[in-house]
């Protein structure tokens, strides 16, 4: 079977650089836009620990809408996740997506986010959680998905025990083009443990003839004729198992245990020179794969039963050579994982930037013989704690990294505090003059706003007399005091004129009373907007003032405490390295001693047959002498 494998970053960069365009804002975030470079270029790590910090950045604004972030954000959120789940941080990310499923999300979001919840419980083999999961999926569906959410449905059945399900899905997908082969291929397979037994041949008879240049595809189409081949095999069905045996790619990836059975098929039915063709081809490949050593006894074996025993015997001394230069090689290479050497190769820099980099591990003069190892190397379990090995190598290379750079933001810390501390004293006793000017028009503004208001519910025409009206009423009352209490006929006449002045006036106020409180009012608002660009102005210069000071002021304490936190994590990386490191040197050193143990066996058997062939020669050479 074939389990789905994306490049969810890719995908993921695909879909925000989409959702962007459509809504015409564009990628306006760099930072996000670095994490999903990494992610495309596979540094899951380094895309988290971007992303990771500008989302814990973001969420300690002030005033979010004014970050960039604020655009991206819920792409940024189930990146996050998505990050978390390429790098096999299953927990954490089944907690974000999880939260993306429960968030008012779009439809195609929130799908797209019960497939890859889906697919981290089937990873951890929780078949049940997987399949609520895919439960959570309704609505419109990413069309990049669909084949993947039904072939992922399909291994679930399968994983838990209902091969009929799996059958109904499979059939589905037969036409799917990034699936097709291996839903042709898993189908067979859920037909064989549905108990189908002849459904399960003639469809992996179909698999084992798809046509593709897709090296993938052809693997899968080897594998559907050797398994084919081997069934009918193991059944005694001889005959009919060679076509399908020599189908079978001769250099492709099964070719060498299709050589082996198609070898047994032919010595079964008793054409024991057709049998010799494929043996002779297989013995002569690399000695170390499985098939080949059962070849190598296989066909002097052969050779025997063809009655030439000379030949037998001298392919059994070649066999028992080879078997004894490998298990010299087994043994120094037992010696060298002990030594350490074997985890010193895998981490090596040069050779994981390859992709094949398993494989040339075997071309390092200095690095123990790994082709015993292949098997092991491939097998999920193995692969899963070399990488968490792997991983944590590379966790001890950046918190080295990391080490060294708080000596840099040291100095960044003097640098700038060098340049501010001279600039800030003269700085802020401007400021201090200015922010008191300031409070005070703020007040003054209060105080104005607050009797416009007072006027419109109490009218006082006397507030909003002119300045030379409200001096000229402050005189007239003066001198109405003066006046009061003198009898003399000038007073009088006096008193009447300042009345005839004061109602003048008084008249004046009244009659222009709305017009003016309307004057006011529209003053008063101007004054409005002009505080606010102050206020403003103000705000500005106030968290520029701060940034001034945060830039360096508050930052010893948090790097101390980071160094202590980066020093604790070297000390346990390290501990977790060793642990993980010893059990993978036991694991491979188990292995190969077993693979010494299969071979010291061959070995014991080729003893005992070359003796028999020169045995068998001699007498054969005499009879001819007689």
């Amino acid at each position: 079977m074939r389990h789905a494998s994306f490049s969810a970053a890719g995908l993921l960069l695909s879909a925000c650089l989409t959702s962007t365009v459509a809504t015409g804002e564009g990628l306006q975030d760099l930072y996000f836009g670095e994490a999903l470079y990494h992610a495309h270029q596979g540094q899951f790590f380094e895309a988290l620990e971007r992303l990771d910090t500008e989302l814990k950045q973001h969420d300690e604004v002030d005033e979010p809408e004014r970050d960039t972030l604020y655009y991206h954000i819920d792409d940024a959120e189930f990146s996050l996740g998505d990050f978390e789940l390429r790098y096999r941080m299953h927990h954490r990310a089944g907690r974000a997506i999880t939260a993306v499923l429960e968030g008012a999300v779009d439809e195609l979001v929130r799908n797209d986010a019960a497939y890859r919840l889906a697919r981290i419980h089937f990873q951890k083999g929780q078949m049940a959680d997987a399949t609520r999961a895919l439960q959570r999926i309704e609505g419109r569906v990413p069309e990049s998905i669909r084949d993947d959410i039904e072939f992922l449905r399909a291994n679930i059945h399968l994983a838990d025990g209902r091969p009929a399900a799996a059958v109904e899905v499979l059939t589905e997908l037969q036409g799917s083009q990034g699936f097709g082969a291996y839903a042709a291929y898993n189908l067979g397979i859920a037909y064989l443990q549905d108990g189908q037994r002849q459904a399960a041949l003639e469809q992996l008879d179909r698999a084992g003839q798809i046509g593709s240049d897709d090296p993938a595809v052809l693997a899968i189409r080897d594998k559907s004729n050797l398994v084919l081949g081997t069934i009918l095999l193991e059944d005694g069905e001889y005959d009919r198992a060679i076509p399908y045996l020599d189908r079978v790619r001769l250099d492709g990836p099964y070719s060498n245990q299709a050589l082996l059975s198609a070898g047994w098929a032919n010595l079964s039915t008793d054409k024991v020179d057709r049998a010799v063709v494929p043996w002779k081809i297989l013995a002569a490949r690399e000695v170390t794969d499985r098939a080949t050593q059962e070849a190598m006894l296989a066909l002097p074996y052969a050779y025997g039963k063809l009655n030439v025993h000379g030949r037998a015997a001298i392919s059994y001394g070649h066999a028992l050579d080879s078997f004894g230069t490998e298990i010299d090689k087994l043994n120094e290479s037992i010696e060298s994982i002990r030594e350490g050497k074997f985890l010193e190769a895998l981490i090596r820099e040069e050779i994981r930037k390859n992709k094949d980099w398993v494989i040339r591990l075997r071309s390092l003069p200095e690095a123990p013989e790994t082709y015993y190892l292949m098997e092991l190397l491939a097998s999920h379990d193995f692969q899963t704690g070399l990488q968490n090995y792997l991983d944590l190598a590379d966790l001890r290379k950046k918190l080295q990294t990391w080490q060294t750079n708080f000596d840099s933001f040291d100095e960044m810390a003097d640098i700038r505090r060098d340049h501010y501390e001279p600039l800030l004293p003269d700085i802020d006793s401007e400021f201090r003059e200015l922010d008191s000017r300031m409070r005070l028009r703020i007040e003054q503004h209060k105080m104005l706003v607050l009797r416009r208001d007072d006027l419109l519910t109490t009218p006082r025409p006397e507030f909003l007399a002119t300045r030379a009206e409200q001096q000229l009423l402050r005189r007239l009352e003066h001198l109405e005091t003066q006046l009061q209490g003198r009898e003399s006929p000038s007073a009088g006449a006096a008193m009447q004129r300042l009345k005839r002045l004061k109602g003048l006036l008084t008249w004046t106020l009244e009659t222009e009373y709305h017009e003016r409180l309307t004057e006011f009012d529209q003053n008063i608002r101007s004054l409005d907007e002009a505080m606010a660009v102050v206020r403003q102005e103000y705000d500005e210069y106030v968290r520029s003032r701060q940034a001034a000071s945060h830039s360096y002021v508050g930052y010893q304490k948090p790097i101390k405490r980071m160094r202590a936190q980066v020093r604790e994590a070297e000390g346990r990386i390290e501990l977790l390295m060793t642990r993980q490191g010893h059990l993978l040197e036991v694991t491979a050193i188990e292995e190969l001693i077993a693979r010494r143990s299969h071979l010291e066996n061959y070995g014991d058997k080729a003893r005992f047959a070359l003796a028999d062939s020169y045995d068998r020669a001699t007498q054969a050479q005499a009879r001819m002498d007689e």
